[in-house]
């Protein structure tokens, strides 16, 4: 059982952490692992440096839903300077071009090039990325000078919506996919408009049906209330998912890592969560004929 930093239990489950801009996800782990007192801590998807917002950290058992969690959609809020394009596609590089021609750029081209983002689309990632090249982080080689080899890949940005337009800043808050980069974005409408772009701010502000409203900052991990009240247990933290209810009968079978009657609803092709009638998350299986295979159980097996 993890306890915070004053010695108090807290159950293991999914901690939804607001980080702020400066620290590394890595660096986040760090202090949960820390405070909570456990090793047995992981995230499930990196911030940039400069961003802040929604980490959800697994803690304890329920790191092993991490696989379950890195693909959800997430929302974020974004500020892009238009007249600037730099290296790094953010506020973190050097400047690589300029133009004053943003001045007069309208709201309705900002929008119509935002637009042409949505969708599933070939994204060009940031030369400085964690992406592998050969093995090796893009950010590695490009720090050395080195010429990278870049490959467009697919991604899926759900939806964008212009929030501020004052140039040459402009906000937009997207919900998109994993793997989407969006610096990426940024440098994309820039290069669009014709005046270049850059990512001034970044927040995540949800991971599918998590909030960074109910996230505990990384400055108050100590306060064992604020974390216990903060902590999504294993089966809230996968609401995402479809879900069988296990009866006494099916709680058997799992115990002995047994597959567990489909109901007609459950679908196929798509991890399923095994729920017991009390509310706590058994397993995760998969649909296969009229039964659901556990795939991770959460339980003792026999």
């Amino acid at each position: 059982m993890a306890r915070t930093s004053s010695g108090d239990p807290v159950a293991g489950g999914v901690l939804p952490v607001d980080k702020p801009a400066g620290p590394t996800s890595h660096d986040a782990v760090a202090a949960v692992r820390r405070a909570l007192r456990t090793r047995q801590v992981g995230h499930t998807g990196t911030l940039d440096p400069f961003a802040s917002g929604l980490l959800l950290v697994c803690v304890g058992p329920a790191t092993r839903l991490a696989e379950y969690l890195t693909g959800m959609p997430k929302t974020y809020l974004a500020t892009m300077r238009l007249g600037v394009a730099t290296d790094t596609d953010d506020l973190t590089g050097d400047m690589i071009a300029s133009s004053d021609d943003w001045r007069s750029i309208s709201r309705e081209q900002v929008e119509a090039a935002l637009a042409t983002q949505v969708g599933t689309i070939q994204q060009l990632p940031p030369l400085y990325s964690a992406k592998k090249v050969a093995g090796e982080r893009m950010y590695a080689a490009a720090r050395r000078g080195e010429e990278v080899e870049r490959t467009p890949s697919a991604v899926t940005i759900y939806t964008i919506r212009l929030t501020s337009f004052d140039l040459p800043d402009v906000e937009f808050e997207v919900e998109c996919g994993a793997g989407t980069y969006i610096r990426a974005i940024a440098r994309d409408v820039g290069d669009a408009l014709g005046v270049g772009g850059h990512l001034r701010t970044l927040r995540r502000t949800a991971v599918g049906p998590h909030s960074v409203d109910g996230a505990v900052p990384l400055s108050e991990l100590g306060d064992a209330e604020r974390v216990a009240a903060a902590m999504l247990a294993p089966l809230e933290a996968v609401a995402q998912m479809p879900r069988v209810v296990v009866d006494e009968a099916g709680l058997a079978l799992l115990r002995h890592g047994r597959a567990v009657p489909a109901s007609p609803e459950t679908p196929s092709g798509a991890a399923v969560a095994l729920a017991s009638e009390g509310g706590e998350l058994l397993a995760v299986g998969e649909r296969h004929g009229d039964v659901v295979r556990p795939r991770k159980v959460f339980i003792p097996t026999a």
